[in-house]
């Protein structure tokens, strides 16, 4: 008698808990009785935590939760040694005039001339005929999203943010084809004169990749190789 009571109150306890978790709301997942067994606990890139489980919080509606990483940190890119060698840490600093002009107050800055130093640079991302269609083609479509708003399509300093009245003084690349790899590598990362800095926006591998473009746009034999894989523009790219 005793064995069939608490197996009757066995029963009706477990049939409870199990039709408190049931709702009459459709997207609803009905109660969650060990959560941390399927839903991470820490915090995720692009979540909106402005609505958890149904409970909002206005505050963090527009809280962007994916934060910048720490300083001088890189992705990992795996085990190609020339890759990993691309990606580290810039070694150049930025001057110390930028942390008025470019907002880098965190940054380690310097009293010396880096940008003139850069101009021993050259581009570390070694174009060859196997590579070169691939690269100018990525170079292109960087170019067109980060820089043609101003550049102009052919890098004539004419694009819709220029003739628009906007910006004025972007210079024709045309008349910049002296400027070395590495100064120019210096002026998408740190920024110059109006233009911000971009270290933000495009990794190191691919300020070399747009660079590489904006030869073309001075040069119309720049990455172009003959049968003999011999570049028809003198090479200005070395590998560390």
């Amino acid at each position: 008698m005793k064995k069939s009571f608490l197996k009757i109150v066995g029963t009706v306890a477990v049939s409870v808990l199990v039709l408190s978790s049931c709702t009459s709301n459709a997207d609803s997942p009905g109660l969650e009785y060990m959560p941390d067994m399927y839903r991470s606990p820490a915090i995720e890139a692009y979540v909106d935590y402005g609505e958890v489980r149904g409970r909002i919080d206005e505050t963090k509606k527009t809280r962007l939760t994916a934060m910048a990483p720490p300083a001088f940190t890189i992705p990992f890119f795996g085990t190609d040694s020339t890759e990993v060698r691309l990606m580290m840490p810039y070694s150049r600093l930025a001057n110390e005039s930028f942390k008025a002009s470019h907002g880098m107050y965190n940054d380690q800055l310097t009293r010396e001339d880096h940008y003139t130093a850069a101009a021993a640079d050259k581009n570390m991302l070694v174009l060859n005929a196997g590579n070169a269609e691939a690269i100018l083609g990525k170079g292109k479509e960087l170019f067109t999203a980060m820089c043609q708003h101003c550049h102009g399509e052919k890098g004539d300093g004419n694009g819709p943010m220029v003739t628009s009245g906007a910006y004025s003084g972007v210079p024709n690349y045309a008349e910049r084809a002296a400027l070395s790899d590495g100064q120019m590598f210096y002026s998408i990362y740190y920024g110059k004169g109006m233009m911000g800095a971009h270290r933000s926006l495009l990794n190191k591998k691919e300020i070399w990749t747009v660079i590489h473009y904006i030869r073309t746009l001075q040069s119309a034999d720049y990455g172009k190789f003959n049968a003999n894989g011999t570049a028809a523009v003198a090479d200005t790219t070395k590998q560390n």
